[in-house]
């Protein structure tokens, strides 16, 4: 089943055309990557499905609603959570803080609901830090926060823009376990990456972004054979 449904978006900044007739589909309980360079319009991609960016053209649904139009905070109650790559963590809020304010009630009684202490089995660093200020946290733990966060407004299809852009290897390394259980909880996740070798690890699909258009669509099993694909758009 479809959950996401992106159809031919044209989303503009201004005057500036940026994405150029993007589609792609998220089906239930699948990890779907956008893969490509710095500035070829994955993060807008994501916004536009979280209504921070505007399309002007294309169509939006998720679980067969229109998106379209609707405020980011309408999106979100909808079971959409977005993490940015700028992790916008409140520095003067603690750790426990910074996720109580983001907790918000699962849409149905038959879901587990994530708490603080649950988002600290995940994020074990954190749970150390429970006390501290955010601005004192090292990059990974401020991008392990906003995940958490995130979380605790019980999403059933989860946005994540760049998630280990700027991370030590080691940290990478316990974001793509962290992933690959948010997975096996059976959690929708699309995200943004140009780590190709990251996005190997815990996808299933991947949409190849250049120019604001879809440039290649598959598995990543076929994509590991399309050397030219890699090359041109992924410089591979």
């Amino acid at each position: 089943m479809d959950e996401l449904v992106v159809d031919n978006i044209h989303t503009f900044y201004g005057t500036s055309h940026i994405l150029f007739g993007i589609s792609l589909k998220v089906n239930r309980g699948e990890c779907v990557c956008l893969l490509g360079r710095n500035g070829v319009g994955k993060t807008t991609t994501l916004k536009t499905i979280m209504g921070l960016a505007h399309a002007g053209q294309g169509a939006i649904t998720y679980n067969e609603k229109n998106l379209i139009g609707l405020p980011p905070y309408e999106i979100a109650r909808m079971g959409i959570g977005y993490v940015p790559d700028e992790r916008l963590i409140f520095p003067d809020l603690t750790v426990r803080e910074n996720l109580e304010i983001g907790e918000k009630a699962p849409l149905t009684r038959d879901v587990a609901p994530w708490t603080v202490d649950r988002v600290y089995q995940l994020f074990p660093s954190l749970k150390p830090l429970d006390g501290r200020p955010g601005g004192y946290l090292s990059g990974g733990e401020q991008q392990m926060l906003t995940c958490g966060r995130t979380l605790m407004g019980n999403p059933s299809l989860l946005l994540l823009d760049e998630p280990v852009e700027g991370l030590a290897p080691v940290v990478v390394q316990e974001v793509t376990q962290q992933i690959r259980h948010l997975k096996k909880m059976g959690l929708t996740i699309l995200f943004a990456e140009q780590n190709i070798k990251f996005a190997t690890e815990i996808s299933d699909r991947a949409y190849v972004i250049e120019g604001g258009r879809v440039r290649y669509e598959g598995t990543m099993e076929a994509l590991e054979q399309q050397s030219e694909i890699k090359e041109k758009y992924l410089m591979i």
